[in-house]
C-alpha cells in the first residue's frame, strides 16, 4: 500500500465537504481520495484524446484518412 502524506484544509472547508459527502463517502480522506484520482483520470483522458487527434492528423496528412 503507498504511503500517507499529511495536508492541511481550512476547517470550514472539511466540515462542508464532510457534511455533503458523508452519505457517500465515509470520511473526508476517502473523498478527497477520489476526487484527485477522478481528475487524474480525466487529465490522462485529454491526454489520450490529444494524442489520437496528433495519430490522426498524421494519418490525414500521408492519406490514410
Amino acid at each position: 500500500m503507498s504511503e500517507n502524506r499529511e495536508i492541511q484544509l481550512p476547517e470550514d472547508l472539511c466540515a462542508a465537504a464532510e457534511a455533503k459527502f458523508a452519505k457517500s463517502f465515509g470520511t473526508l480522506e476517502e473523498f478527497l481520495t477520489f476526487v484527485l484520482r477522478n481528475l487524474l483520470k480525466d487529465e490522462a483522458t485529454k491526454m489520450d484524446a490529444a494524442e489520437q487527434e496528433l495519430v490522426e492528423q498524421r494519418l490525414r496528412e500521408l492519406g490514410y484518412l
